[in-house]
């Protein structure tokens, strides 16, 4: 099983669309961030968590020519707004993909993406099928089952969902805080995927103080930093790091 990071950068991404890159040395290939979404890839199966605006560019680069699946953590465009690069699997299977997501976030998507769900006629039908996301989620292939668990948090005024695979990975882009209820899913991780959004406070996302601390108290065996802004230069930051935390940068690919 692997997971691969699509994109690691913050809502504008690394460079901005101006050409700013902020504190990053635009000569380091990994401070180049797309927008965050993540792929879950078996052999037989393609999850993939979140549509970035960037998510043709992802594809293409990491060949990925199929997607079974994809879970949305939240309602933020750049988490969604690239749904309509979902096309062309349908297309090519003739059947709609299985879309996962909140009462919040489906119910934006079917606002601002209706003609995704609806057939509004033969040329143009719904490709894609929106299904409840449930606090566990069970995805079969042919040699094992993957679980996948749903764990809401907070991220400034909405809520956002962090999945937890296998009780092994958690992935969780977006968060500024997780509910003490749910610590005990977050101990005895083998990886933990997190928002660092930047050195200072930002009411929606973890800094990385904040970030740090919540490592220290979960104790995962290893924690990459993802969301990262314009502000975090990959190897400045990596230096002000513990050993078992390292920034993420686009395409980083984690066998579990």
């Amino acid at each position: 099983m692997k997971f691969i990071i699509l994109g690691c950068g913050s809502s504008m991404g690394v460079p901005r669309a101006d050409g700013f890159f902020g504190n990053c040395d635009p000569k380091n290939k990994k401070n180049y961030r797309t927008r965050c979404s993540a792929l879950l890839k078996t052999p037989e199966v393609n999850v993939l968590i979140d549509t970035s605006p960037d998510l043709r560019q992802q594809l293409l680069r990491h060949k990925i020519t199929k997607i079974d699946k994809v879970f949305y953590s939240h309602i933020h465009s750049d988490q969604t707004h690239g749904i309509n690069d979902l096309r062309i699997f349908y297309i090519k299977n003739k059947r709609q993909i299985n879309v996962y997501a909140d009462l919040d976030t489906s119910n934006y998507l079917k606002k601002s993406f209706s003609y995704c769900f609806n057939n509004y006629s033969k040329e143009y039908p719904a490709t894609l099928r929106l299904n409840k996301l449930k606090n566990t989620h069970v995805v079969s292939n042919e040699k094992n089952k993957i679980n996948i668990r749903s764990i809401k948090v907070k991220h400034g005024k909405v809520k956002s969902n962090c999945f937890i695979i296998n009780k092994k990975l958690a992935y969780i882009s977006d968060v500024n805080k997780i509910y003490n209820k749910d610590y005990k899913y977050f101990k005895n991780l083998r990886y933990l995927i997190i928002d660092c959004l930047r050195y200072d406070f930002h009411p929606s996302h973890f800094n990385l103080d904040s970030t740090l601390d919540l490592i220290e108290k979960f104790k995962p065996k290893k924690s990459i930093l993802t969301n990262l802004h314009t502000d975090l230069d990959y190897n400045v930051l990596k230096k002000r790091l513990p050993k078992n935390v390292i920034p993420a940068y686009d395409g980083l690919s984690i066998n579990f």
